[in-house]
């Protein structure tokens, strides 16, 4: 484990100095999935006001939705929200979890944040895909103006969904006019079993058409070379790939593209793409130029808040307290948002930094 005092720019911080000052930091989340980050309360209310067959301690219930320190694969770890999704099939269920998770995120002094979710897979009750983002919009956004925070959602279309599918969705968005706070759509799902983004080529151009920023996750499966597939596509940013880092023409495309890779250090050990925290290479490609950004993926999937991952990206990868600064900033510059907030959220980090030497560049 790094030393606190082996970091430049870290002074005389010892771990519960960083703990203090991530605590308070304002900060900002571009990769957050809604059905990762259901409450263990409100999955238990869930299932016993909906009939669905679920735990009903919360012991049991939290065994079901937290996912071990460290899982086979991926496709082991996506089994976490198979009960998630089938508690959120209503418009009263997502507003409410879209507002609990809102909720969550301001008792971590995130100012801004980016949720997303795949609304195709909350339509098994008779909801319509676009009633699917309106409820959720509803229940984000009212929880953003009460708590004073700014909220965006990102659609998430799945590899395994019939490409023609996902390009109804995106169609019936462009007939009926782009739901208020709906920024982008995104491409996931289990890569091992749908590893060709080309696939969906249509529904993310027609998304892009439309006005919608694209973002595309990848690396989660085959490394390097699933994250070279995914730029083909031309996302501004991509959820994960964490293993481009062993590709140095990748590294160097990504860097001269500036195309963001939004990390989750935890959930990437979770899911066994990297062994462990230490040997996690966020600060590899961050010293390598690559922009990059450090959010949770799901708060309860994960267990950990965003204050947690930002403490262990100093005290067990080695990055620096400026360098978290800047990553923090820089995702302001990331952000799918318009210009009018992007100031808003940069004022307010400002004005937290003043005085704060602590996290100065050295």
């Amino acid at each position: 484990m790094p030393s606190m005092h082996d970091q430049p720019g870290a002074g005389e911080l010892d771990r519960l100095g960083v703990r203090s000052i991530v605590r308070a930091m304002p900060k900002v989340e571009l990769h957050l999935h809604l059905d990762g980050s259901l409450r263990i309360s409100t999955a238990l209310r869930l299932a016993r006001t909906r009939g669905v067959d679920a735990p009903t301690t919360y012991a049991a219930m939290r065994r079901v939705l937290v996912v071990p320190e460290q899982v086979v694969d991926q496709a082991e770890l996506l089994l976490a929200f198979d009960l998630p999704i089938s508690l959120m099939q209503d418009a009263e269920a997502l507003e409410g979890t879209a507002a609990d998770l809102v909720e969550d995120k301001a008792f971590d002094h995130v100012r801004y944040a980016e949720i997303r979710w795949a609304p195709l897979l909350h339509t098994s009750r008779g909801l319509t895909g676009r009633q699917v983002v309106e409820a959720v919009a509803a229940g984000a956004h009212g929880a953003a103006r009460r708590l004073g925070i700014e909220v965006r959602l990102i659609a998430t279309l799945m590899r395994i969904h019939p490409p023609e599918a996902n390009l109804a969705f995106v169609r019936d968005l462009e007939r009926g006019g782009i739901p208020k706070g709906l920024v982008a759509v995104d491409l996931a799902g289990p890569e091992a079993r749908a590893p060709n983004p080309e696939d969906h080529r249509a529904a993310l151009e027609a998304a892009r058409a439309i006005g919608l920023h694209v973002t595309l996750h990848a690396g989660e499966w085959g490394g390097a070379a699933q994250v070279r597939r995914a730029l083909a596509l031309d996302p501004e940013r991509i959820a994960h790939g964490p293993l481009a880092i062993d590709d140095a023409d990748l590294v160097a495309e990504l860097r001269a593209r500036g195309t963001w890779l939004d990390l989750c250090p935890t959930s990437n050990v979770q899911a066994r793409i990297v062994p462990s925290l230490a040997e996690h290479p966020l600060r590899r490609l961050l010293h390598a130029g690559v922009p990059v950004t450090l959010s949770t993926d799901d708060l309860t999937v994960s267990d950990i808040s965003l204050s947690d991952e930002y403490e262990r990206a100093v005290t067990l990868i080695g990055v620096t307290l400026p360098e978290l600064w800047a990553m923090n900033r820089g995702a302001v510059d990331a952000a799918f948002c318009d210009e009018a907030t992007r100031g808003r959220v940069r004022a307010d980090l400002s004005a937290w930094a003043t005085g704060i030497p602590d996290i100065a560049a050295s």
